[in-house]
């Protein structure tokens, strides 16, 4: 250990383990080294009065021995911080309080007045990211369905389209948001006692239940507003009834045999007209029976793969879908995925007695496919792993194969092609 004496003043050194410690004094000032494990620490007066010091935070290596990184302790200037000596007063400790937890851990050096960083993220990104997570991300694809009814009219890449249905898009998926939010706030007790549901932001504590109501409240006014101001008061009332019923649905509705169902069927139905309706387009008879009831196809089919699923799992269902029978339910997603197939067949065939110039009948080509991938739907809907139809629809790449198939021919059907 080295030291110098300046003006006759001598410097006490303070040593550490394994590393040597250099003490620096100026004129008429005298001062103390803190100690540290395993790293040095340096201690600097100034002329002024103002002192620097560096400690260290322990960190153990795999071998057991505490390793340090420096943080910084400033003094203003004109004062003398704890642990340094003064001509006439009487020396303090210089060291800092070393905070142990538990045996074997790493000691940090903390000081007086000292806020210490965790590492771990600020409350307030934990809290957007949980705000985030309850509006179910995976579950915005269903929002696409806004496209559906001027894509079947051939209006999908025209001007106002494309400025309409981004903008409807967004704001029907804001909508979403605020009922997740809600029911979330409202199933908080009952979620916590699920052996999945547990983990949910707000179920968990990541989000207050205060917080998920007030950011729900503020999507559920924002989103039909905006929607009357840059959209069109048909598009605002569209809304303003989605929101409607699902509130209605997550407060009451689901309790209620087969009308929950038709409750969940009826906003995917919402989602298909919503399109049609920003953009005036009359919406045809078949089109709504096929979009209605395809969605009750998907619906009672993820109801059914619950209910087969989750069968022997007690606690871990809902109260209404133990009410259910697998024969009815299997008896709901049949007739509809029947009506909904019918109901296209229909639509194409009266679509097509219109004379075109394509160079096939692609409309009615199309049933082939549509039909194929109702089947194939039906494949995993009566194995009971429909339970989330996302899933199903992006992960099975034969069902992603035939409805890029039908996308093509419906394409060039309306392209006249």
């Amino acid at each position: 250990m080295a030291e110098r004496t300046v003006a006759g003043r001598t410097p006490t050194g303070g040593s550490t383990f394994g590393h040597a410690t250099t003490g620096h004094v100026t004129t008429g000032y005298a001062m103390t080294s803190d100690t540290t494990v395993g790293d040095t620490t340096a201690a600097h007066a100034t002329a002024d009065g103002a002192t620097t010091s560096h400690a260290t935070t322990g960190h153990r290596t795999a071998d057991g021995t505490a390793t340090g990184r420096a943080t910084t302790d400033h003094a203003t200037t004109g004062r003398t911080p704890t642990g340094r000596t003064t001509p006439g007063a009487t020396p303090t400790s210089a060291a800092p309080t070393l905070r142990t937890t538990g045996p074997m851990t790493a000691r940090r050096a903390v000081f007086p007045g000292r806020r210490v960083f965790s590492g771990h993220a600020p409350p307030a990104a934990g809290l957007l990211r949980g705000l985030l997570r309850t509006t179910r991300p995976r579950q915005w694809i269903k929002n696409t369905l806004v496209v559906a009814a001027p894509a079947a009219a051939g209006e999908l890449f025209t001007s106002r389209a494309l400025v309409q249905l981004p903008l409807v898009f967004v704001l029907f998926t804001a909508c979403a948001a605020a009922v997740y939010l809600v029911n979330d706030a409202r199933d908080a007790d009952a979620d916590r006692a699920h052996p999945v549901k547990r983990h949910r932001p707000v179920a968990s504590g990541q989000v207050p239940v205060t917080v998920a109501y007030g950011v729900g409240g503020a999507l559920a006014v924002l989103a039909p507003s905006a929607a009357a101001w840059l959209c069109s008061p048909y598009t605002a009332a569209l809304l303003t009834a989605y929101l409607g019923l699902q509130l209605a649905y997550c407060v009451s509705l689901k309790h209620v045999l087969v009308v929950d169902l038709a409750v969940v069927t009826t906003g995917f139905l919402m989602r298909a007209m919503i399109g049609g309706i920003a953009l005036g387009i009359p919406l045809s008879r078949w089109f709504l029976i096929t979009t209605g009831f395809g969605a009750l196809f998907m619906v009672a089919a993820k109801r059914y793969s619950e209910a087969v699923q989750l069968a022997d799992r007690a606690g871990a269902t809902r109260a209404l879908l133990a009410e259910y029978t697998a024969g009815y339910l299997r008896f709901v997603w049949q007739l509809a995925a029947g009506v909904a197939v019918l109901g296209y067949c229909l639509w194409a065939l009266e679509e097509g007695g219109v004379p075109t110039t394509g160079v096939l009948p692609w409309r009615q080509l199309s049933m082939v496919a549509f039909v194929l991938a109702v089947l194939r739907y039906a494949v995993f809907a009566d194995r009971g792993t429909a339970g989330e139809p996302e899933d199903v629809v992006l992960r099975d790449r034969s069902l992603t194969v035939i409805g890029l198939v039908w996308l093509t021919m419906y394409g060039l059907a309306v392209a006249d092609w």
